[in-house]
């Protein structure tokens, strides 16, 4: 009874381990969201900064509109999502 128990828990244990996705990793892989590239994002910051007119202090609020604007074009693109202008 006592090895019964054991083996059913190594084999609950191993479940809990390696989980099996099978052939679904691919399409996991391409439903996950494009990451907008560091250089994308900086571009596009600068470009926020410079319709600003170049007034500094707002460089947060830059970066984070970027990365916003680059992934929903680019999520938008790929037929993923559409965003509400």
């Amino acid at each position: 009874m006592l090895r019964l128990n054991i083996e059913r828990l190594e084999r609950r244990y191993e479940a809990l381990r390696e989980p099996d996705f099978g052939d679904d990793i691919p399409e996991l892989i391409s439903a996950a969201p494009p990451i907008p590239t560091e250089e994308q994002v900086r571009q596009r910051a600068y470009e926020l900064f410079e319709a600003r007119g170049r007034e500094h202090g707002h460089d947060r609020e830059d970066w984070l509109q970027a990365e916003a604007e680059i992934l929903a074009i680019t999520q938008t693109d790929s037929g993923r999502v559409m965003v509400a202008a």
